[in-house]
């Protein structure tokens, strides 16, 4: 069996069935024909832009965000896909905060559903901080097929893991 570093947790059965399909050579055609195009969403104003479009739909009350962008400093490795920073600082007796969402620079070159499941993601986390119930469930409300996006992601990057292997 396949070392499948991004699926750790998913079910004995699941993970012979992915790697019937990484034997077979056929993930990349799977994966493919569920998401046949990359999305075009490469510089870090258009990723900016999507994201806000994004937060007012769902979040229009919730914190500004300062900044977004494509951090090359996210390794995939530790399995970040974007990470998001709240910064507070206090100067002459006020309080500062800045929301910043940075997104893998890897995710450049997915398919639009998977990146958005990041941003919808990083975004959950202005109103839940914590992996909860409360916080899966903002992430299902703003993507409602979050979990399967999740999935797929994790597909996804195990395919460009193998192939940089070969």
């Amino acid at each position: 069996m396949t070392t499948l570093n991004y699926l750790q947790g998913y079910s004995p059965q699941l993970l012979a069935q992915i790697d019937t399909l990484i034997a077979e050579n056929r993930l990349r055609a799977a994966l493919e024909k569920r998401y046949p195009q990359i999305h075009d969403i490469r510089s870090d104003k258009a990723l900016y832009d999507y994201t806000i479009a994004l937060k007012n739909r769902y979040l229009k009350k919730s914190q500004p965000l300062n900044k977004v962008l494509y951090d090359d400093k996210i390794t995939l490795k530790k399995q970040a896909l974007g990470l998001h920073s709240y910064i507070a600082k206090n100067h002459g007796g006020k309080t500062k905060s800045k929301n910043e969402i940075r997104i893998s620079s890897k995710l450049r070159y997915v398919p639009e559903p998977l990146l958005r499941m990041v941003v919808v993601h990083e975004l959950a986390h202005l109103k839940e901080k914590d992996h909860n119930k409360a916080f899966y469930q903002l992430c299902c409300h703003m993507e409602g097929d979050y979990h399967q996006l999740e999935f797929d992601l994790r597909l996804w990057l195990t395919m460009l893991e193998l192939e940089a292997q070969a």
